[in-house]
């Protein structure tokens, strides 16, 4: 599941853009940028997912209905993988990515509400910390039985690249 969100700077707006594994709710690609563009917000996100989780078995990739996800230069890259097939919120469904924006309200509580950042690269290196060393390892979830997302991967006997 992707979406994406925005980070005020004193510099201007970041944009957020994640794919979260629903497997195990980790965040697997994820950038920030300064424009929501296609090749500036999501496909590095998508490249970063590739490389974390290596695409073996059929795969549902799901968004909302955003350009950004629609454009022929998103939609390739995920016909060039066959494993791969496109899902697509209807219009005006928000519950489509309820996983997606519980992720966005939990580092928004837990960081960014927390903070004014003066710099991008203040921002930057915050929600790095925040997504690679606390809540990709760390952080206990809900939705995981109040496990991390280390310790229930280790349960399932799931290698993880997060």
């Amino acid at each position: 599941m992707s979406d994406i969100t925005y980070i005020k700077t004193s510099q201007g707006w970041l944009y957020l853009t994640v794919i979260i594994d629903l497997w195990d709710r980790a965040v697997v690609g994820w950038s920030l940028s300064k424009t929501m563009f296609t090749k500036d917000a999501v496909i590095p996100v998508w490249k970063m997912a590739n490389i974390n989780r290596n695409i073996t078995e059929p795969l549902l990739f799901h968004s909302d209905r955003g350009i950004k996800y629609a454009c022929k230069a998103f939609t390739n890259y995920l016909k060039s993988n066959r494993l791969v097939k496109q899902s697509m919120s209807r219009k005006g469904n928000c519950w489509n990515n309820a996983v997606a924006e519980s992720f966005f309200k939990t580092i928004k509580t837990e960081l960014i509400y927390h903070h004014k950042y003066k710099t991008r690269m203040e921002a930057e290196l915050q929600v790095f910390k925040y997504i690679e060393t606390w809540y990709n390892k760390k952080r206990r979830h809900s939705a995981l039985n109040r496990k991390s997302i280390l310790e229930f991967n280790q349960k399932n006997n799931i290698k993880s690249a997060t």
